[in-house]
């Protein structure tokens, strides 16, 4: 085990002062003066920020700790409360969530695959009628559901053990988030390499867990670089996707720089679009495309790039940025903006947007920074 180094006061003082000596020159940023946090002070911090009532307050902290080392992302109390934030708003603290109405919304889910797949509604019902392992039938274990992980096991129970489960329901689990941050599973998949645990079965399983839930909602939300000026954006990225209020803004830039009125919801593509036709922001910036000094493949290219870091430096961004900066009389487009997007689920039973989401979350963050 490495062995952990630990500030003193005399080198805190000493690397303070070594800062202010090197701010008087100009040479360095403030935050860059800042000590390594011990592990120490971000549980202190992690214990005084969790809510008083909440069970098992020091394994929450254990595993919010683990996966900040993990992944080596700076503990700071701004990181600190956003992982908190967001832990509340999706689940309140519970590993695996209640949602209410869940044995009505699977047991329209299978009826609905059931008529896409033209399976007779009689078949259906004879399957749900079978007994399942732990003796009820199946159709009295929907009736029970309040989880979405007890729903995602169901799902793959039905899978392995009904006739025409493959068909119905094999590779087609509803269920696509899971844990204490609602994360979704697919997302866990993708960067399941350097997961500190071992794995209990499946990445599915693990996402339901709360270290694992935790391990990959973190880095979904903190685990790529930004430059946002305001922490909402990346609590509406959380719920859009990665990149998703910086490639609202470019749209935004899009729609000033073409004349073109266009839905800035963070998607630079129309998935699966053919070059030959292109979706609405594709199809407004080569209508400029003799401004930008591209062609219709370089446009492509670039916009290709949407949900790296680096589309930010490409000559598509620059050059669009630059002609709707010409036309802001002098003032600066916005680098970022809430994505307009309707939030559609079985779960949601009202209008939410994402802007109402990094609100909610925002809200939630600053009263955690305030504590």
């Amino acid at each position: 085990m490495t062995q952990q180094i630990m500030a003193t006061p005399v080198t805190r003082k000493r690397c303070l002062l070594a800062c202010i000596a090197m701010l008087a020159l100009g040479g360095l940023v403030l935050t860059s003066c800042a000590p390594k946090r011990t592990p120490e002070e971000v549980r202190a911090e992690l214990l005084r920020k969790l809510p008083v009532s909440l069970a098992d307050r020091g394994g929450w902290t254990r595993d919010i700790q683990a996966a900040f080392a993990a992944q080596d992302l700076e503990p700071s109390s701004e990181n600190l409360c956003a992982a908190l934030a967001v832990v509340e708003q999706e689940s309140t603290y519970h590993v695996d969530p209640a949602v209410p109405g869940l044995a009505g919304i699977a047991r329209r889910e299978i009826d609905r695959r059931a008529a896409a797949l033209h399976v007779p509604q009689m078949v259906v019902e004879a399957a749900l009628k079978l007994r399942s392992p732990d003796s009820r039938t199946f159709a009295e274990r929907i009736a029970a559901l309040r989880t979405e992980q007890q729903l995602s096991a169901l799902f793959e129970e039905l899978a392995d053990r009904v006739p025409m489960g493959q068909r119905l329901f094999g590779r087609f689990n509803p269920i696509h988030t899971g844990g204490p941050m609602q994360v979704r599973i697919d997302f866990a998949a993708r960067h399941a390499r350097g997961y500190p645990y071992p794995i209990d079965g499946s990445i599915r399983r693990e996402v339901f867990s709360r270290r694992g839930g935790l391990y990959f909602g973190i880095k979904h939300l903190l685990g790529y670089p930004v430059d946002y000026p305001a922490m909402r954006y990346r609590f509406a990225d959380f719920n859009a996707g990665r990149y998703a209020s910086r490639n609202a803004a470019f749209q935004r830039a899009a729609g000033i720089a073409t004349g073109m009125r266009l839905i800035g919801d963070g998607d630079l593509l129309k998935p699966g679009a053919p070059i030959d036709a292109p979706g609405g922001t594709e199809r407004a910036l080569r209508s400029i495309s003799g401004r930008l000094g591209m062609d219709a493949a370089a446009i492509r290219a670039d916009l290709q790039r949407g949900d790296e870091a680096g589309f930010a430096n490409t000559t598509l961004y620059r050059q669009v940025f630059a002609i709707a900066d010409a036309k802001g009389n002098g003032k600066p487009v916005p680098r970022a903006s809430l994505p307009q997007i309707e939030l559609v689920s079985p779960k949601i039973t009202r209008k939410l947007t994402t802007a109402w989401f990094a609100g909610r979350v925002e809200a939630r963050w600053k009263a955690c920074m305030a504590r």
